[in-house]
């Protein structure tokens, strides 16, 4: 094998550390100031990061499930953005202390005036919102826990059995991160217009969570392999890989949006509607335009062609691009349950900051204990070589 460990430079981590100072004191400041906005952006961060997290978890699990090749020299890259699944837990502490100045069914008072939050309140309620959390964090950390200890065990051991028993998980793990999601969706989005449902909303945020993972896996191989820590073997033929993906999931994205959208406008039920005229009033529509724009329009024409799926810096690029409009996404779902006129300030910002930073710390930490490659995978020499044609 041509592949020797290397150490990431150190400024990555201090780069993560300052994005995270910043953000942390950004964040506490904001809390002192305006507790409830602070509390709708912690959601867009608690939310973030679990797209990242678990988006990388699934492109694990469809590595193994699908039996790829091409991907098993990048695998190890998806299972450190994995490992931010604990902060999960963490960035949900505040919500903790107080549930009602954000998710309306969590007063009494409002629950007592509104019939119909009267009949969703055996599903929604404070002790069954905690224990549906707590049971999604568990079930997805486990899952993380069992594939990544396998993927290092075999390091060492180089035992074919450690990939037929993640297989067998990955066949587990993709309907159940399906279920969990959708609950996940339902709960931290949905649930903050509960008199609103969607019976697609589930798979538009499974969507959302598989492009975060795949646009922080892209940008972060391409960044590594340009600067020599992976392989020389990995080559502008993985990448093509990686960009019809992203735009495979890009495209995917603006079709359950748009059907979302044309069921919804169609049938013309008032407590459906409801949802998108918050979106499409005052200035709130230019956010619905952009969303658009950034989410579809421009990451298809930049992806569009064969050559830009395995140009090393317009992936680069549109990896950034994509996870920013992840987190405009987040914002445009989140947000107007809160305000009926777009805020953006330094406390929207201030929690951003915090979230990449920790994301990057997490990684740099996981590069320092763990290869960047999984080197006693059997597969491992196939994907290097792998050819398009």
């Amino acid at each position: 094998m041509d592949y020797q460990k290397k150490e990431l430079p150190l400024r990555i981590n201090k780069i993560g550390w300052i994005l995270t100072g910043v953000g942390l004191i950004l964040v506490v400041v904001a809390y002192l100031v305006d507790a409830q906005r602070s509390m709708f952006s912690n959601i867009l961060i608690l939310l973030f990061l679990a797209c990242v997290a678990v988006g990388s978890s699934i492109l694990v699990g469809l590595e193994y499930i699908a039996g790829a090749v091409w991907s098993t020299p990048m695998r190890r890259v998806s299972e450190f953005f994995s490992a931010s699944l604990p902060f999960m837990l963490i960035f949900a502490v505040p919500f903790f202390f107080d549930l009602k100045n954000t998710f309306p069914w969590a007063s009494a008072s409002i629950v007592q005036s509104n019939e119909h939050l009267v009949h969703k309140s055996p599903y929604l309620n404070i002790t069954f919102f905690w224990i549906r959390y707590a049971v999604i964090f568990i079930v997805l950390y486990m899952f993380y826990l069992v594939f990544t200890r396998n993927s290092v065990k075999q390091d060492e051991s180089g035992d074919q059995k450690l990939t037929r028993s993640n297989v067998k998980f990955s066949a587990a793990f993709m309907p159940v991160s399906v279920i969990l999601l959708s609950v996940l969706a339902i709960d931290w989005l949905m649930s903050l217009a509960p008199m609103w449902y969607s019976t697609i909303f589930g798979i538009y945020f499974i969507t959302v969570v598989v492009l975060a993972g795949l646009a922080a896996t892209t940008y972060a191989v391409v960044t590594l392999n340009e600067n020599g820590y992976f392989s020389p073997k990995l080559r502008s033929e993985h990448y093509y890989s990686l960009g019809a993906l992203l735009f495979a999931f890009i495209n995917f994205w603006a079709y359950i949006a748009f059907s979302q959208f044309l069921l919804i406008w169609y049938a013309n039920l008032p407590e459906e509607t409801t949802w998108f005229l918050m979106r499409w009033q005052g200035n709130w529509k230019f956010v619905s335009v952009a969303l658009i724009l950034v989410r579809f329009v421009i990451p298809y024409a930049g992806l569009l062609s064969q050559p830009s799926k395995m140009d090393a810096k317009r992936l680069k690029f549109m990896s950034l691009w994509i996870l920013f409009g992840t987190a405009l996404d987040l914002y445009w779902l989140i947000m107007p349950a809160y305000s009926q006129s777009v805020v953006f300030s330094w406390i929207e910002l201030g929690f951003l900051l915090l979230v990449v930073g920790v994301i990057i710390l997490v990684f740099y930490a996981q590069t320092k204990k763990y290869n960047l490659m999984p080197i006693g995978d059997p597969k491992l020499q196939r994907g290097l070589d792998f050819h398009l044609y």
